[in-house]
């Protein structure tokens, strides 16, 4: 198949070249960067060595639609202005938020601007997304803390064993999550030997995006407190998610319930008991880690999940949800061990 990158000089789409360049299925054909076209993709990308006789391509719908499948790998509000002209024919995985959200109030409180309208939810863990995802040619990519924190709730609310409206996390990223952007809040000096809250008070983008998916899974509302913190590190989550339990479960039950629930899924394992996630055991990897217990205290389930941002909460899945679209196994080309 004929692939395409749009907005490959960023993060995820150096992390889409480095993953696709030795995808077995996958062909990359066309690799566009706005701004830097014309540009050795070695100058943005020095460690893609295989790509250093290739250029940055201009972005363009007729270059897009000689494609087979395309990401879109670009900031938020960019995608929605492409995507109709992009042939039907071309399938389309947006790593964008544009095409995640149902509902536009939500859209326009926490993005601002009009809501573009909604694609198949490419999280293929939950929701009996993965049929969803293999029969659909538009699909959104999920955020990396939105990933992170479907994935650590959806068993518990699955099992009607929590409090859906007492949802409470603090999820902690690398820098990477920020975008490529220039800012002095992310530069070296600022960002190493340092910890801090942004997005304070539950305005963070991605709280919508939660609440709807994990609303689907309940059947019931789900209200989500989320204080997000940049640590210096430049990739990587780990999130810790609290939540009022219901009855009074062990955290041996508890972790036979997240064992059971995440059997049959290739990229999420539920760590054996007395162990935690580690960010960097998932560096470079389309891998989720995950610990369970139970606060006898206050009586509340506490999940830890750590992933790659770029991996699993971008780049990776992406991938993943291009293997279902494609009728290829969800794992093709995505078998990497972590480097730690």
């Amino acid at each position: 198949m004929k692939i395409g990158i749009v907005g490959a000089s960023g993060y995820a789409g150096g992390e889409l070249l480095r993953l696709l360049s030795h995808h077995e299925k996958f062909e990359i054909t066309y690799i566009s960067a706005g701004s830097n076209a014309g540009e050795q993709i070695t100058s943005i990308h020095p460690h893609l060595l295989n790509f250093a006789s290739r250029i940055f391509e201009k972005t363009t719908i007729e270059l897009i639609n000689n494609c087979d499948l395309v990401f879109l790998a670009l900031p938020h509000g960019e995608s929605a202005s492409l995507i109709t002209g992009i042939s039907d024919v071309v399938k389309v995985v947006d790593l964008g938020a544009d095409f995640r959200l149902a509902d536009g109030t939500s859209w326009e409180k926490y993005y601002g601007g009009s809501h573009a309208g909604q694609f198949v939810y490419g999280l293929p863990e939950i929701n009996s997304n993965s049929a969803k995802i293999s029969s659909s040619t538009r699909v959104a990519n999920p955020g990396c803390y939105a990933t992170a924190i479907i994935l650590g709730s959806a068993p518990a609310i699955a099992s009607e064993m929590i409090d859906t409206t007492d949802l409470v996390v603090v999820a902690a990223s690398g820098t990477t999550g920020a975008g490529r952007s220039a800012k002095i809040n992310l530069i070296g000096s600022e960002v190493m030997n340092n910890l801090v809250s942004y997005k304070f008070g539950g305005v963070h983008q991605h709280t919508p995006e939660i609440e709807e998916n994990l609303t689907l899974l309940s059947g019931n509302p789900v209200k989500l407190s989320f204080t997000p913190i940049l640590a210096p590190m430049p990739r990587g989550i780990l999130a810790t998610i609290t939540s009022k339990l219901k009855g009074s479960p062990t955290s041996e039950e508890v972790h036979k319930v997240y064992s059971k629930y995440f059997a049959d899924s290739p990229f999420v394992s539920i760590m054996p008991i007395g162990s935690m996630p580690q960010t960097a055991a998932t560096l470079g990897t389309n891998k989720v880690l995950m610990q369970v217990a139970v606060d006898s205290h206050t009586n509340r389930l506490v999940v830890s999940v750590a992933l790659d941002n770029l991996g699993k909460g971008a780049a990776g899945q992406a991938i993943q949800n291009a293997n279902l679209m494609s009728g290829f196994p969800q794992d093709l080309g995505l078998d990497q061990l972590g480097v730690k």
